[in-house]
This record gives structure tokens, sequence and C-alpha cells, in this order.
């Protein structure tokens, strides 16, 4: 019986300078795919992910440089051994590499869109001085009590990304989160760490880039979903272009639940193969659901190392 594959992208962290060269030297295909996103948007990837710049961890920048290698990525396993997937599922702005390799929007117009997502999310944080924290060791429902009990007090911050057990994000207005990583190691955060992050992801401070983002989507994504998509908001699947744009408009303001994710669909598949640079998932994965095996594909070596584990 054929193996029950989940098709994974990783998000927005995942970006290092240098990823995708393996692709780009070896691969026609990949080349090509650098050639074509780089006109749409007027960037030249080669500069963007092969040398050293500022650029890439500008997000309008480095949400479709991970977009276009989880896709090359995807592209290039499926061109040497086409596989059937159970599903798909993304991390943030993996959703969208998700929602591209299940064949609801062309890639390039992909990465025109979290371009513009990007662009978007950044000005709506430009005059408001946002930023993102990471939280080790504290529980779901703890991390969600003093983020409402800080509201309550006029502080704005949110649960943003729960990514495993005792790890997740917290987004909201720097200066609160500044201000409250004594309140999290009191409530029980071994560890309150500020990341280097202009944009406060996931929460309602991203509510102004809603209706751009919804329009641009409108005009884009499409009615062909190869395979579900697990929405990062409700952990549910969905493969219709109306569900699509509505969930990740609300994916903007609402937390990735990856770790929900996850659980919720560990009992329908048997193993998960992630596509993009690293294996950030790949070790969440290990945390979360010990017994199905994850794969990566990052680049040639690795590609070719799933398709020989594949044909095991």
């Amino acid at each position: 019986m054929s193996k029950k594959i989940a098709m994974i992208f990783p998000g927005q962290g995942s970006q290092t300078i240098g990823m995708g060269k393996s692709f780009y030297e070896n691969s026609e295909l990949a080349r090509e795919m650098f050639k074509n996103a780089g006109e749409r948007i007027s960037v030249d990837f080669t500069k963007l992910l092969f040398e050293e710049n500022e650029q890439l961890s500008q997000t309008a920048y480095t949400q479709p440089a991970i977009l276009l290698i989880s896709v090359i990525a995807y592209r290039l396993f499926q061109e040497a051994n086409p596989t059937v997937a159970t599903l798909f599922l993304g991390h943030s702005l993996g959703e969208f590499s998700a929602l591209c390799a299940s064949g609801a929007i062309d890639y390039v117009d992909a990465v025109e869109l979290v371009h513009k997502r990007g662009a978007l999310m950044q000005d709506a944080c430009t005059e408001i001085e946002a930023g993102m924290m990471a939280l080790v060791g504290m529980d779901d429902d703890n991390v969600e009590k003093v983020c409402a009990d800080a509201r309550a007090a006029g502080k704005k911050v949110w649960a943003a990304n729960f990514n495993q057990d005792g790890q997740i994000v917290v987004a909201g207005m720097k200066a609160d989160l500044v201000e409250m990583e004594a309140l999290f190691k009191e409530a029980g955060a071994k560890r309150a760490i500020l990341l280097n992050m202009s944009v406060a992801s996931h929460c309602e401070l991203l509510a102004p880039a809603q209706a751009s983002l919804e329009e641009a989507m409108r005009a884009m994504i499409t009615e062909n979903f190869s395979a579900p998509i697990i929405s990062n908001v409700t952990t549910k699947s969905y493969s219709t272009k109306d569900e699509a744009i509505a969930l990740l408009k609300d994916q903007l303001v609402k937390p990735v639940k990856y770790k929900q994710s996850i659980e919720a669909i560990a009992n329908d598949v048997d193993l998960f193969i992630e596509f993009g640079n690293g294996n950030v998932l790949k070790g969440l994965n290990r945390r979360i659901a010990k017994d199905i095996e994850t794969l990566n594909v990052s680049d040639m070596d690795s590609l070719n190392s799933v398709i020989e584990a594949l044909k095991a």
C-alpha cells in the first residue's frame, strides 16, 4: 500500500545566504525559475540569495526568496520522482508555498503575491515599532492568559506562533514586549528572547494589510487544488479558492497553529517531506509527532537522498 505523504513548507526565519545555490548550479529548471521570478518583481535572485546583502532580511524580499526555493525543491522532486501528496501544509508564509505546490497558484504569481504581502506587513508596522519575542518553557494556555491579561491592561501583545510544546512566539508592540519579559519569566518562561524583527506577524497590528492582500489573492488564486491544504488558522483542510482567500487573510492577524496542525493530521499521514531551505520543520516534527518520519529536500544532495529513501 502506498504511503500517505504530507508535503510541508517552512516559513520566514528559514532563510540563509547561499540557499538554493545547489539547485541553481545543477538544474536548468531552477535557473529558469530564478529568472522568471526575478523578472516578475524586478529582483536579481542570484544576488539576493548568493551575495551578502541586507535585503534578504527585509520581509518583502525574504518571503519571495523562501517561497521560490521551496517551490524549486518541490518541482525538482516531482520531476525526478512524481509523487502524489495526501495533503499540503506550510508554516506561516509556507502556506503560500503549499498553495503553489497544490497547483492553486502559479509560482511566478505566488512570488509576486508574497512580495506584496511582505511589503503590506512592513507598511502596517512602519509607524508603530512592532516586534516579536520567542518564549521557551511556557505552555499554550499560560501564554494566552498572560497576553490576555496584558491586553486588558492596555498592552498590545498576542500569541503568534505555536511551534511545539514549550516553544511559542508572541507579537505586538516592541515596547510592550520588552516590558513584559519579566512577566513571562515570572509566569514560567525559561527564556524570553526579543527577535530581530520589524514586523509583528499574526496579530491584530496587521489588520491594515488585510484588504489589499485579499484583493491580490483574488486575482491570482485559482480552483486547481491537487490535494487539500491544512490551514494555519483552523488546523482543518481546505481546497477551494474562497476558503484559501478567507483563511490566508485571517492568517495575517491570527496565530499560526503549527503544532496543533501536525497533531490534527498525525493519524492521516505516514510520512512528512519538507521542501525548502534547512530543516526547521523536521526539527519541530521530531518533537510533535515522534513516530512519523520527516524527510527534507533542501539541496541536490538531500533531494537524491529522499528519492533513494522512498525507493527503500
